[in-house]
């Protein structure tokens, strides 16, 4: 069974950066489509990003599009969201996730496509 740990994330400053990292315990990682979701307080867990298995294809939400990078190390089993001009509203805990299914604009942005989890990473900005 794989696990998902992941790193990163802290307390900044709006306008800060900071990256989370996710690394697979074992290889069912590479095959895989990956992404990244964030929960704030009181609301539903939303997509963020998301990767193909080859990493020439990614994904964003429209709310850190520009800001955010989603990037994958296959020969680490390891994903990377970096995050640049942070703002306030990109408060959130951050998890990161493995998809199951083939057909990457089906299963990316909902996360129940999604089969393993990281334990999430607590980011905070400050204003």
């Amino acid at each position: 069974q794989v696990q998902l740990v992941q790193s990163g994330g802290g307390l900044v400053q709006a306008g800060g950066s900071l990256r989370l990292s996710c690394e697979a315990s074992n290889r069912a990682f590479n095959p895989y489509v990956l992404g990244w979701f964030r929960q704030a307080p009181g609301k539903e867990r939303e997509f963020v990003a998301a990767i193909n298995a080859r990493g020439d294809t990614t994904s964003y939400s429209d709310s850190v599009r520009g800001r955010f990078t989603i990037s994958r190390d296959n020969t680490k089993n390891t994903m990377y969201l970096q995050m640049n001009d942070l703002k306030p509203e990109d408060t959130a805990i951050y998890y990161c996730g493995r998809a199951s299914g083939a057909d990457y604009y089906k299963i990316i942005f909902t996360p129940e496509n999604y089969d393993a989890w990281g334990r999430g990473s607590q980011v905070t900005v400050s204003s």
